[in-house]
């Protein structure tokens, strides 16, 4: 068992909220979706952030020498988003006052990814721990990753009115 510092875990506990409140937001963003290829992109981000949270949640075994965080993961996926009713309220005020839901949806999405970029950002600089340094710094390229595709989507529907496909939209061969 490699021991880490008691900030590392606590760090370690925010970023897989952070990828859990990130998850929940993009699977609700793809069932409020008008579009078929919108509701695909969010769901390919809700899928990335899974990943995100596993790698945190090795690093966590690593750090504790047990898996106590899955039963932080279950207890954190019952509480109530705050990011999934901002999305609800400016989704529906959106429509409201005639402006496009996705066009909503893709803006909160962007936020959440640049909250997410600052947080790994700081993590890179305030951990102690190469280990925690290295995943925190591939999932902040990860999110600036989705950061650009949202950027990129808006911007076509913003322009054009279509939602860019996955052959259409490749960052790195990522996708």
């Amino acid at each position: 068992m490699s021991a880490l510092h008691p900030d590392v875990i606590k760090l370690v506990k925010e970023a897989i909220r952070l990828e859990i409140k990130g998850r929940n937001f993009f699977l609700q963003a793809a069932k409020m979706t008008e579009s078929d290829l919108g509701r695909k992109t969010f769901e390919r981000l809700a899928n990335d952030e899974v990943e995100h949270m596993k790698a945190f949640g090795r690093l966590f075994t690593e750090a504790t020498g047990n898996e106590e965080w899955k039963k932080f993961v279950k207890a954190e996926e019952k509480e109530v988003s705050a990011v999934i009713e901002k999305l609800e309220e400016r989704v529906k005020d959106a429509e409201k006052q005639k402006r496009s839901g996705d066009l909503e949806a893709l803006r909160i999405g962007m936020e959440l990814e640049r909250s997410a970029i600052d947080f790994f950002t700081r993590l890179v600089a305030e951990s102690g721990s190469p280990t925690a340094k290295e995943i925190a710094g591939e999932i902040r390229g990860q999110e600036e990753t989705h950061y650009d595709l949202l950027q990129a989507q808006y911007d076509s529907v913003h322009n054009s009115g279509f939602w860019l496909d996955e052959a259409e939209f490749k960052l790195d061969g990522l996708y």
